[in-house]
């Protein structure tokens, strides 16, 4: 960082998210892993552990500062479910089209959901290891709606907004700044010098 530039290595393979974090980081230069990096699997029993998890492996095998996150929908009729589950709600390989016709099943419109994301940071140079999560509520849609965003976005219907506007009809400033993930972006970059 001679540079004076915050440089992260941010530890996924998602295409979407590695746009969304440099959209969500401005100032930020986000690295992506190379595909070298060898991620542990998603085991942990709350989005934190899996997203320390994460981070720690790309800081260790980059020797770099390096975020992850984890993040998911919970729905309330579901006791919480997907949860930490929610990218292989319908399996292991599913699909976002899977996973989000399973929950179009099993939630009734107007059921309660929220959205939660947490991002670990780890940074090997001093071994300071931060988490911050953020959580974003919401209800089922009747029907999916919009063309932005991915994965639940159509059915997702966030409270803030007072509409019936889905995560998926938002443009990218609207929903980054009621979002799970921009919350929690938003606190990673307060902490950061």
């Amino acid at each position: 960082m001679t540079d004076g530039q915050v440089r992260l290595v941010l530890a996924t393979a998602n295409a979407h998210k590695v746009r969304e974090f440099e959209r969500l980081l401005p100032g930020v230069t986000v690295e992506p892993i190379g595909s070298t990096v060898v991620l542990p699997a998603e085991t942990g029993e709350t989005y934190a552990e899996n997203a320390l998890g994460k981070a720690r492996a790309a800081a260790a095998q980059t020797g770099k500062t390096a975020i992850a996150d984890d993040s998911g929908i919970e729905a309330e009729v579901l006791g919480g479910k997907p949860g930490i589950r929610s990218a292989r709600f319908a399996g292991e390989d599913a699909t976002d089209e899977a996973n989000l016709a399973l929950l179009e099943e099993l939630v009734p419109q107007g059921g309660k959901l929220e959205y939660v994301c947490s991002i670990a940071l780890v940074d090997p140079s001093t071994g300071v290891e931060k988490i911050f999560e953020a959580r974003c509520a919401g209800t089922m849609s009747a029907t999916r709606s919009g063309n932005g965003g991915f994965g639940y976005d159509p059915v997702f219907v966030p409270d803030d907004l007072g509409s019936s506007l889905t995560m998926a009809d938002l443009a990218d400033g609207q929903k980054d700044q009621i979002s799970h993930r921009g919350k929690a972006a938003r606190m990673l970059t307060d902490f950061l010098p």
